[in-house]
């Protein structure tokens, strides 16, 4: 089960995190990105020593990539897609031109201790009922989940619909940046470009197959999980088959999830729409 949830973790702590996020109305494209600036940051800290500096590290350079996204989105009023996009585009080319300048023009594979998962596992899953008791058990949780619905009620009832959006935002970068930072210093225990290969794309998906509540997002990551594991397994037994197809296995498990399970579920009302105040 321990390592399950840890191929598992991921996409999970990203989806958990963009749950909340899209709840509040923000659909977050540039989560690939961020996940990829915590795996980057996090492997750069992890060669102190510690690490925990790592972990953090990764947290860190995720909510600042989360709060330049923010600037557009919010302040902006950008369109949320273009805006991903582009944070996606700005991460690949800064952790690539960054990997290759510090440790190499050929961009070789780097190797950095492990640790252990079980305190990050157990936080990911401890997430899981906190998030969901955050999310609609308590008023702020109401209010959140209002300004994804009918963000002019929100406004109007006295709270403030960007800085709703804007706290459930860093709370998902900050997971998004768990994640990463997971990707590189336990389940790799290195970097290399473009690490996390589609991941955050796979847990924006899992959100809507969750039908936008943390549990069954995380359900759906641990699917994904047990894909990923699955390929690895295949590979160990020398089965005769082009390596691609196992590759392919969690990206494959991922679309058969949305197209058999994820029918139904309805968006927040609001979702990926910018707010105007004078609307």
């Amino acid at each position: 089960m321990l390592d399950l949830l840890r191929f598992a973790a991921p996409v999970a702590f990203a989806s958990l995190g963009e749950t909340i996020g899209q709840r509040a109305g923000v659909l977050n494209i540039g989560l690939e990105g961020m996940m990829l600036s915590g795996a980057y940051a996090g492997m750069l800290a992890r060669q102190t020593g510690n690490p925990w500096v790592g972990i953090l590290a990764g947290v860190a350079a995720a909510i600042l990539v989360g709060l330049l996204q923010l600037i557009f989105v919010l302040k902006l009023e950008a369109d949320q897609v273009v805006a991903g996009t582009a944070i996606n585009l700005l991460a690949l080319g800064v952790t690539s031109a960054s990997y290759r300048k510090i440790f190499g023009e050929s961009g070789e594979l780097l190797s950095i201790p492990s640790i252990s998962n079980s305190v990050l596992i157990g936080f990911m899953v401890l997430s899981v009922p906190m998030l969901t008791w955050l999310l609609f058990k308590t008023r702020w949780g109401l209010a959140l989940r209002a300004a994804g619905e009918y963000p002019d009620a929100v406004q109007a009832s006295g709270f403030s619909v960007v800085k709703l959006r804007l706290q459930a935002c860093l709370i998902g970068a900050a997971y998004a940046g768990l994640a990463g930072a997971h990707l590189s210093i336990v389940n790799a225990a290195s970097f290399q470009e473009e690490l996390t290969k589609g991941r955050g794309f796979i847990a924006i998906a899992m959100v809507t197959f969750g039908r936008f509540n943390p549990a069954w997002a995380f359900v759906a990551s641990v699917v994904i999980g047990g894909a990923e594991m699955l390929q690895y397994r295949l590979q160990a037994q020398s089965i005769q088959a082009p390596p691609q197809l196992f590759l392919a296995l969690p990206y494959v498990f991922a679309l058969l999830v949305l197209v058999f399970v994820g029918k139904g579920g309805r968006a927040p009302g609001a979702l990926g729409i910018p707010y105007r105040k004078e609307q």
